[in-house]
């Protein structure tokens, strides 16, 4: 998998409907443990509360989860998820607490309310992309930096580091798909002296308008 769409930090909102009180959370996760140790945690919090309904997807084993915790079938934890799978979002937990104000909002209202309660947890929590990239680096003298440098963004690569010693050495990452066009333009630009070295890859967050 080149990229996935995951959620860059934990996150909480809130919205009153009809007297009940939704409180939604959102949560990057990786494995299952991580997924129910936070549903546990917000369980704990709210012990008090009518319900906590829950879902989550994940990358692992391409595992996917819901709980509609004592709401009619269907109407809380599965809205939830679809919320998820609608946004393409995975390896990310979400759970909905609901306190119950004593007006019945029937099997729509449930619906629409915990769809709600999910998607505004999420946008809070700010979806992001996650692309796979190439650790890289490569070194050259002082008088073609300033000229070589300037590829390696203008080709979507991302600098980590820069050294200076008796040349200067550049570390960034880069797209996967990205990598060949750069490598090309820099053989071009140094008339062949510069070579790339790979030292491994990694997912790294980009973040774009949804």
């Amino acid at each position: 998998m080149a990229e996935y769409k995951t959620l860059r930090q934990a996150a909480s909102d809130e919205f009153t409907e009809r007297h009940s009180r939704f409180i939604g959370y959102a949560r990057p996760v990786s494995t299952e443990e991580d997924a129910v140790s936070f549903i546990n945690e917000i369980r704990q919090k709210h012990w008090d509360a009518s319900h906590n309904t829950y879902a989550y997807i994940l990358r692992e084993n391409g595992a996917m989860r819901y709980s509609d915790d004592g709401e009619p079938q269907g109407t809380a934890g599965l809205p939830i998820l679809e919320v998820l799978k609608k946004s393409g979002i995975t390896d990310a937990v979400v759970v909905v607490t609901r306190y119950f104000g004593g007006v019945l909002l029937g099997k729509g209202g449930l619906l629409r309310a915990y769809s709600h309660g999910a998607a505004i947890a999420v946008n809070k929590a700010e979806p992001v992309i996650m692309r796979k990239c190439l650790l890289t680096e490569f070194s050259c003298d002082y008088g073609a930096y300033g000229r070589v440098a300037a590829l390696v963004p203008s080709h979507g690569g991302v600098m980590d580091d820069t050294i200076y010693t008796d040349c200067v050495t550049l570390r960034f990452h880069i797209p996967e798909e990205d990598f060949p066009r750069l490598q090309k333009e820099l053989t071009e630009a140094s008339s062949g002296q510069i070579e790339i070295k790979i030292n491994g890859e990694k997912f790294f967050e980009f973040l774009e308008d949804f």
